[in-house]
C-alpha cells in the first residue's frame, strides 16, 4: 500500500446499483469463460476486477460493454437490461466510458479532437462547447500544450492519458478500464494511474482490471477475485489482500509477495 494512502471508504449503498450482473455466463465455443458471474457496482463505487491471465476479467468488460454478446444471464446498466437483444447497442455504449489496453487514439486526429469527437458525434453537443470541455480535461491532465498535436507526439503515458480524457469527456454513468497500464513502459505507469486514482476520489463509478496488486489496493473500494470464469472472493482490499479466506485467493496473491 502506497504510503499516506488510506484504504478508500466504500460509497453508502443508498440508490440502485449502477451496474448489476446476474448469473453471467460466456463461453467461445467449448471454453467456457464467464461462469455465472453475479456483481453489482454501488453508483461512485471503484471495483478492481483481478485475476490471472485468462480469468475472465476482459471478456466481463467487454460483455458490460455489448462488444461481446452473453449467452445467458442478465445485465443492467442503471434500470436499463442491456442484455435484452433489443436493447440500442449503440446508445448503451454511448452511456459507458471505455479504455482499453491499447490507446485506440486516431491517429490522424488531433489530440483535443480525438477527445471531443464522441461529444460532437454521438451525444450531439456543439463543437465549441465539446472543445471548451476537452481543453478543460487536457489541462486537469497535464496535455492542455499538447491538445493541437497528433497522437503520435506523445508518450505512451500521455496518449493513455488522453485516451482516459476522452473517456470521461461524455460523462459516463460507468467507466470500464481494461488492463490500461499492460502496455506502457514501467516508467509511464505511475502517471496514468494516478489519473484514475484522482478519478476514484471525485466520485467516478469505475469498473477496472488490473494486474496493479498495489494500485487495486490504494484506490479500489472493493476488489473482486476470479478465477476460471468464477468469482472466488470479493472485499474491501483489506480484507481481500491481508486475509484471504479462500486458499485459491491466497495461492494468487502469494505471487505477487514481496
Amino acid at each position: 500500500m502506497t504510503a499516506g494512502i488510506p484504504t478508500p471508504s466504500a460509497p453508502e449503498a443508498t440508490a440502485a446499483p449502477a451496474l448489476r450482473l446476474d448469473d453471467v455466463y460466456k463461453s467461445y465455443g467449448d471454453a467456457d469463460v464467464l461462469r455465472g458471474i453475479s456483481l453489482d457496482l454501488a453508483q461512485h463505487e471503484v471495483v478492481a476486477l483481478i485475476g490471472a491471465s485468462g480469468s475472465g476479467k476482459s471478456t466481463l468488460l467487454k460483455c458490460v460493454n455489448l462488444l461481446e454478446r452473453i449467452d445467458d444471464g442478465r445485465i443492467w446498466l442503471g434500470d436499463t437490461d442491456i442484455s435484452d437483444p433489443r436493447a440500442p447497442v449503440d446508445r448503451v455504449r454511448a452511456r459507458f466510458g471505455v479504455v482499453f489496453q491499447h490507446f485506440n487514439l486516431f491517429p490522424h486526429l488531433s489530440v483535443l479532437d480525438n477527445v471531443t469527437l464522441a461529444s460532437r458525434r454521438v451525444h450531439r453537443v456543439a463543437r465549441r462547447t465539446a472543445e471548451a470541455r476537452g481543453l478543460e480535461l487536457l489541462d486537469r491532465i497535464g496535455l492542455a500544450d499538447h491538445a493541437r498535436d497528433f497522437p503520435d507526439r506523445l508518450s505512451g503515458g500521455q496518449q493513455q492519458r488522453a485516451a482516459i480524457a476522452r473517456a470521461i469527456a461524455t460523462n459516463p454513468e460507468v467507466l470500464l478500464l481494461d488492463e490500461i497500464t499492460s502496455a506502457l513502459d514501467p516508467e509511464l505507469v505511475g502517471e496514468v494511474l494516478d489519473l484514475v486514482r484522482e478519478l476514484g476520489r471525485d466520485g467516478a463509478t469505475i469498473l477496472m482490471a488490473t494486474h496493479e496488486m498495489a494500485f487495486a489496493r490504494d484506490v479500489a473500494h472493493r476488489v473482486v477475485f476470479l478465477d476460471q470464469g468464477v468469482i472466488v472472493e470479493q472485499g474491501p482490499p483489506a480484507q481481500l489482500f491481508e486475509a484471504p479466506r479462500e486458499a485459491r485467493t491466497r495461492e494468487f496473491l502469494a505471487r505477487f509477495a514481496s
